[in-house]
C-alpha cells in the first residue's frame, strides 16, 4: 500500500519544508538520520529533524540570509548539510551544493556563478578553500563550519560555528516560536529548490536550476512505482554536489518518510554499509565492481573445501537465479538446490556485503557489465539500471520488475515521454525538466525546445520491447576511415567490465584502427601480483611489467571477440593499446569529479602518445606528466610506454 504522503501532491506538502512539517506530525518518533560518529550510530527523529532545520533557519535569518539568497554545501555526507540545504529552503533561499574534492580554483566558478553569499561546510579543509575563494574573487559572506576542530583561533570576518548559529537560532524562536513555520508555508512547488551544477565534461559547469514540483513530482513517480515507504533505508555516501544522492536522499526521504544513513567516512564506508543493512540502494557500476573484485580475490585466498563450495553454488546460482529473480519457472529441483545455496553461500556473503535487507538495487551513470549485473542478481539482489540526467531531476527510464535486461536502460518512467531523432540523439519530456540554466540562456536554448523536449547529447536507441539502449555520447559517436561506426563510450564501458581494468579512453575517430589507453585498478592487479610472486614498487612499476601487459591484452582481445558479434561496431576492434604509467585523476583535469573522461584535454595533454599508437613502426613512447597532489603540490613523473598489438576478429556473419 503506498502512503498518502507519496500518492498525492497537494499544495501543503509541494515543498520538501512542508515535507519535513508533514512528516514531524505524522511520524513524530521514527527515525528520519543517522549519522556514525566515533563508532557510535546516532539517530534523529522527524521532530528531533524538524527542530534542528528550524532551529538553522532561524540563526541563518538572524545573520541576514533572506528569500533568493544561494547558500554553498560542502563536505562529506552529514545530516547537519543535508539539514543546511532544507533551512535555506525554509526561507526561501536555493542550495547550491559543490563538490567537496573541488579544489578553491574549481569552487570560485560555481560561486562566483551562483551568486553564492553564505556557505555551509563540513571541516577546517573546507573553510580553508572557501577562504581562498574569497581571495580569488568569490563574495562568500558568511562562512558557517559544522566540524569546530582546528577553528579555535579563526578570527577571519564572517566565519561562524554552526553550534553558535544554532543558539543564534534558538533565541530568535524563543521570541518568535511561529517564525520558521510561517516562512516554510509561504513556499510552492513552483520555487526554485535547488542550482545543481554539471560535471562540466566539455567545458565550464552550467547551473541546473530545479523547482519543487520538478523534483518531487518525478521522485513521487519512482516511490510510487517502487513502493518507497517509510520502512525503508538507504545509505548516503555519495557526493552531495550530485543531483542523484539530492533525489534520493533528500527528495525522496522527505516524500516517502525513510531514513537516511551517512556513514562515518569513506574508509569505513564498507563496515557501515554492513551495519546498516539498507533495503534501498543506489551505487555506480564501479562500486559494485569492487565489491565483486573484493569477493573474488578473498575467495582465491579462501582454502580448498571454502572454494570448490562457492564455485559450484555460484555456478548454479548463475543458471537459475535471474530467472527466479524475474518469476520465471524453475524446477523443484534447481529450487531446492537454490535453497541450499542461500543457506550456504549466497545468504552468508549477502551478510558480508551488507546486501541482507536490499530489497531494491539501482545503478546508474555508466554501463554495468553483464556478467557483474547477472551476478548480484543471481544471488537474490533486485539490481536495475535506471539512466537519468541533471535536467530530468534524475529520472528517465528504468528497468521494471520482470522486465530486467543487462544490455539496456529499461522503459521510460511514468510520466516521462523519449524519442530518437533522425541522427539517433535520444531526447525527453517530462515534468521533471529543469527551468533554465542559470545565466546561460543560449545553452538553454541548445538543449530545451521550446515545446519542452531535452536533448540528452546521447546515442540511443528503443529495441523491440520499448526499452532503451545508450550507445554511446552522441558528440563522441564517429566513424574510422572505413565507414565502420565507432562508439568510444561503448567499447571503454566494454573495457572497465575487466576487473582488472579501471579506466579507459578509446580513438579512431577519423583513423585507419581504434587504438586505446588504459588504467589499472591497482587494488586488483596489485592482489593478483602478489598472488605470482610479482614484486613491483608502485603503480607506474607495475603497469609497466610484461606479465600485466600480457593479462591486459586478454581482457583487449575478449572485448574485440565481442565486438565481432556486432554488425554495426566489428570494425571498431582495438588494434593497439598502451596502459598508461599514472591513474587519469580529476585534479590533473583529465577526469571530471564525476569519474567522466574529459576526452578533448586527455587528447591534446596525451597527443604525442596518441600518435605513437597509430604508428605502426614504434612499439614505445617516452611520456613525461605533470601529477597534482592532494595538497596542490606539483611532480612530473616519466617513463618509456610500451605499446603492444591485440588481436583482431572477423566480424561474425548472422543467418538470415
Amino acid at each position: 500500500m503506498v502512503d498518502a504522503t507519496v500518492a498525492s501532491a497537494g499544495p501543503e506538502r509541494d515543498t520538501l519544508p512542508k515535507l519535513l512539517m508533514h512528516n514531524a506530525r505524522i511520524r513524530p518518533t521514527l527515525p528520519a538520520y543517522r549519522e556514525k560518529d566515533y563508532g557510535i550510530w546516532q539517530t534523529w527523529s522527524w521532530r528531533e529533524v524538524e527542530a534542528e532545520i528550524f532551529r538553522m533557519a532561524a540563526g541563518l535569518a538572524e545573520l541576514g540570509f533572506k528569500r533568493g539568497d544561494r547558500m554553498a554545501i560542502v563536505g562529506d555526507n552529514r545530516p547537519q548539510l543535508y539539514w543546511s540545504m532544507v533551512a535555506a529552503q525554509v526561507l526561501g533561499g536555493v542550495p547550491v551544493p559543490v563538490y567537496q574534492d573541488s579544489v578553491a580554483d574549481e569552487m570560485v566558478f560555481v560561486l562566483e556563478h551562483a551568486e553564492v553569499t553564505f556557505a555551509m561546510v563540513e571541516d577546517q579543509e573546507q573553510v580553508d578553500k572557501l577562504l581562498e575563494c574569497r581571495t580569488k574573487g568569490a563574495r562568500v559572506d558568511h562562512i558557517i563550519y559544522e566540524d569546530p576542530r582546528g577553528l579555535r583561533n579563526y578570527r577571519e570576518e564572517g566565519v561562524h560555528a554552526l553550534s553558535a548559529v544554532l543558539d543564534s537560532g534558538a533565541r530568535r524562536l524563543g521570541r518568535e516560536p511561529d517564525f520558521a513555520a510561517t516562512e516554510a508555508k509561504q513556499g510552492s512547488g513552483a520555487d526554485l529548490a535547488l542550482m545543481a551544477y554539471t560535471s562540466g565534461t566539455t567545458g565550464k559547469p552550467k547551473g541546473v536550476m530545479l523547482t519543487f514540483d520538478n523534483l518531487l513530482t518525478v521522485a513521487r513517480a519512482a516511490a510510487e512505482m517502487e513502493g518507497l515507504s517509510e520502512r525503508d533505508e538507504i545509505l548516503a555516501y555519495l557526493p552531495m554536489a550530485w543531483v542523484g544522492d539530492f533525489a534520493f536522499s533528500v527528495a525522496q526521504a522527505y516524500l516517502c518518510g525513510f531514513t537516511v544513513n551517512c556513514p562515518e567516512s569513506g574508509e569505513t564506508l564498507l563496515i557501515d554499509l554492513r551495519e546498516i543493512g539498507p533495503t534501498y540502494l543506489f551505487s555506480p557500476p564501479r562500486i559494485f565492481e569492487n565489491l565483486l573484485t573484493t569477493v573474488m580475490i578473498r575467495m582465491e585466498d579462501a582454502g580448498s573445501f571454502k572454494r570448490r563450495l562457492f564455485h559450484y553454488f555460484m555456478d548454479h546460482a548463475r543458471t537459475v537465479g535471474v530467472a527466479l529473480m524475474d518469476g520465471r519457472p524453475v524446477s523443484l529441483v534447481d529450487r531446492l538446490k537454490y535453497w541450499l545455496g542461500e543457506l550456504l553461500v549466497y545468504g552468508p556473503l549477502k551478510n558480508v556485503l551488507g546486501f541482507s535487507r536490499i530489497r531494491l538495487a539501482y545503478t546508474a551513470g555508466e554501463a554495468i557489465g553483464p556478467e557483474i549485473f547477472d551476478f548480484y542478481r543471481s544471488i537474490g539482489i533486485n539490481l536495475k539500471q535506471i539512466y537519468g540526467s541533471t535536467e530530468a531531476s534524475v529520472f528517465i527510464t528504468v528497468q521494471p520488475n520482470g522486465e530486467v535486461k543487462p544490455d539496456t536502460v529499461g522503459r521510460p518512467y511514468p510520466g516521462v515521454e523519449i524519442r530518437i531523432a533522425e541522427n539517433g540523439e535520444v531526447m525527453f519530456k517530462s515534468a521533471g525538466v529543469f527551468a533554465a540554466y542559470y545565466k546561460n540562456d543560449e545553452a538553454t536554448r541548445e538543449t530545451k525546445t521550446d515545446d519542452g523536449w531535452v536533448h540528452t547529447g546521447d546515442a540511443g536507441l528503443l529495441d523491440g520491447d520499448g526499452h532503451l539502449k545508450i550507445i554511446d555520447r552522441a558528440k563522441d559517436v564517429g566513424h574510422l576511415n572505413n565507414g565502420t561506426m565507432f562508439a568510444p563510450k561503448y567499447i571503454e564501458n566494454k573495457l572497465k567490465f575487466f576487473p582488472f581494468i579501471k579506466e579507459a579512453v578509446a580513438f579512431g575517430h577519423e583513423r585507419d584502427y581504434a587504438a586505446a589507453f588504459i588504467n589499472i585498478d591497482l587494488e586488483a592487479v596489485g592482489n593478483w601480483a602478489e598472488r605470482i610472486n610479482l614484486a613491483y614498487a608502485g603503480y607506474a612499476d607495475l603497469a609497466s611489467r610484461p606479465e600485466v601487459y600480457a593479462q591486459i591484452k586478454d581482457c583487449v582481445e575478449k572485448v574485440n571477440a565481442d565486438l565481432a558479434q556486432d554488425d554495426l561496431l566489428a570494425g571498431g576492434q582495438i588494434r593497439r593499446f598502451l596502459i598508461l604509467h599514472k591513474e587519469l585523476d580529476a585534479d590533473d583535469g583529465e577526469l571530471t569529479r564525476t569519474r567522466k573522461v574529459r576526452r578533448k584535454f586527455v587528447a591534446e595533454k596525451y597527443a604525442p602518445q596518441i600518435a605513437a599508437l597509430y604508428d605502426e613502426q614504434v612499439s614505445e613512447v617516452y611520456c613525461e606528466t605533470e601529477v597534482t597532489q592532494e595538497d596542490g603540490r606539483k611532480y612530473m613523473i616519466k617513463a618509456d610506454l610500451r605499446i603492444s598489438p591485440a588481436k583482431t576478429f572477423d566480424p561474425v556473419r548472422k543467418a538470415g
